[in-house]
């Protein structure tokens, strides 16, 4: 490791406020991908800002029809929720399938949130439920927040603090995971609340997370598995890598959306 500044505010109004004023300054979060890629030497911040002394940013509740996640609530907490279990199971799986326990228990929701791995579970989440993020200064929409790999809508100075999840009447999140890494090598989340189709994919697309609109429109004249027959997603845009062609990431999204349908619908 290196010399740095390591901050650790009460509030988030000082943390705002370190990050605006810090040169170079990072949010610690879980550290699940920050300390890596620091011991890497791929991120060398100059001061660090420590969020978990900060009150008031985890917890997991039932408001009306939405789950309301603090964003450094960690992904073990969300699998484990009897709230989140009842009320969203598919979120509760998710979140039960990232990384292996260490990184479950110390990753957090809203860290994953802010870093828009494009092979993470929780971009895939929120754009497929339809989340909403809210951070020290205004509610952002998934369809909003995610602007490229590793790029959010989020400003200099703006930290995520919860994270709301509409209820859907249906929802399911399958994925194909790299056996090493457990993260998505693609990753499909399924939902339909109202007359509202969302197909979220994720692992695949070279600028991160991305809806199947093709799908979404299919889905909404019947929603089951049979609805999918006959479409795929173009492999122009999709990753290619050691671990999977374009062509193999585009098959893999048709496949693992019908088993999220099969098992959303079911």
């Amino acid at each position: 490791m290196y010399a740095f500044t390591l901050h650790r505010p009460s509030s988030v109004r000082q943390a705002a406020n370190l990050l605006a004023k810090s040169e170079d300054a990072k949010l610690l979060a879980g550290g699940q991908t920050l300390i890596p890629t620091m011991k890497q030497r791929l991120a060398s911040p100059a001061s660090l800002i420590d969020l978990s002394l900060i009150e008031g940013l985890s917890g997991i509740e039932l408001r009306g029809r939405s789950i309301v996640i603090g964003a450094m609530t960690r992904h073990a907490e969300v699998a484990d929720s009897p709230v989140v279990q009842e009320n969203l199971p598919a979120l509760a799986e998710l979140a039960g399938e990232i990384g292996d326990p260490h990184v479950r228990n110390m990753g957090t929701i809203g860290g994953s949130l802010a870093n828009n791995d494009p092979n993470a579970d929780y971009p895939a989440a929120a754009l497929g439920l339809g989340a909403t993020i809210v951070t020290n200064k205004r509610r952002i929409a998934a369809d909003e927040f995610f602007t490229g790999m590793f790029e959010t809508a989020l400003g200099a100075d703006e930290i995520v603090t919860k994270v709301m999840f509409p209820l859907p009447k249906k929802a399911a999140y399958v994925k194909f995971a790299n056996p090493a890494s457990r993260y998505a090598l693609v990753g499909v989340l399924v939902s339909k609340r109202g007359r509202e189709i969302r197909v979220a994919v994720t692992g695949a697309g070279a600028n991160g997370v991305f809806r199947v609109t093709a799908f979404e429109e299919a889905l909404q004249r019947r929603f089951g598995p049979k609805s999918l027959d006959g479409l795929s997603v173009p492999a122009a845009g999709l990753n290619s890598d050691i671990h999977g062609s374009a062509e193999y990431r585009a098959h893999l999204i048709g496949v693992l959306a019908r088993r999220a349908v099969a098992a959303a619908a079911g």
